[in-house]
């Protein structure tokens, strides 16, 4: 689905189970090692899907250990972005000189637990949830808007270099085209001369699930 949402120069790839045969490199498999059985699969294809993705651009298969905020590290001259969740895993990845940044989120078509909608939206936000829930009844729109958000920080983040709370971006949907804009109303930082006040994106509700993605090219 990732690569619906996605296309050249941004290389893609997804999965729906954790294949068998999937090999971790030892440093990985390190990073894993004290994880529960589904934490060390969902890793580990998370990264197969990542090393597919960077195979399409050319680039040979090597470790992707986490950052020091969980973020993926990846190889030089590259950007990137891995999602998972239950019977889903995608990632999706660009040369830094055909892409500035990369962020994509996946979740379960599903409403969000009581109180998260409240707990992740701005006034605005929720004052659109009304005529997007009127718009179609197969979208979890809620959920659709926590996974817009979690895409925006990941494309955020490895710009920035700091947090972005879910409070600090408001996120507009658009039913009608499978796409989003997201407008930050923080004081936005300047990155290569660029204030970062805000990012488009597409979405699309398809097999279950939500998946939402945002690439942004190359200055």
């Amino acid at each position: 689905m990732i690569t619906d949402l996605l296309t050249p120069p941004v290389s893609a790839f997804d999965a729906f189970d954790d294949p068998d045969g999937v090999v971790l490199f030892p440093q990985e498999a390190e990073h894993v090692a004290r994880a529960v059985e589904k934490r060390r699969k969902e890793f580990a294809t998370g990264r197969h899907c990542a090393r597919t993705a960077l195979a399409g651009l050319g680039f040979p298969p090597a470790p992707l250990l986490p950052g020091p905020n969980r973020e993926p590290t990846w190889p030089e001259g590259v950007v990137g972005s891995i999602t998972h969740c239950k019977g889903y895993r995608a990632a999706a990845v660009g040369r830094v000189s055909e892409v500035w940044t990369i962020g994509i989120d996946a979740e379960p078509n599903e409403p969000t637990p009581d109180g998260v909608l409240e707990a992740v939206a701005v006034p605005g936000e929720l004052a659109r949830m009304g005529d997007l829930r009127a718009s179609s009844d197969k979208v979890a729109w809620d959920r659709l808007l926590f996974s817009a958000k979690e895409t925006v920080y990941k494309a955020w983040f490895p710009l920035a270099r700091k947090w972005l709370g879910f409070e600090d971006a408001e996120v507009t949907l658009n039913p009608d085209d499978g796409t989003f804009t997201a407008r930050i109303l923080i004081e936005p930082p300047v990155v290569d001369g660029v204030a970062l006040d805000g990012f488009t994106g597409r979405w699309l509700a398809r097999e279950g699930f939500v998946v939402t993605a945002i690439a942004v090219p190359a200055r």
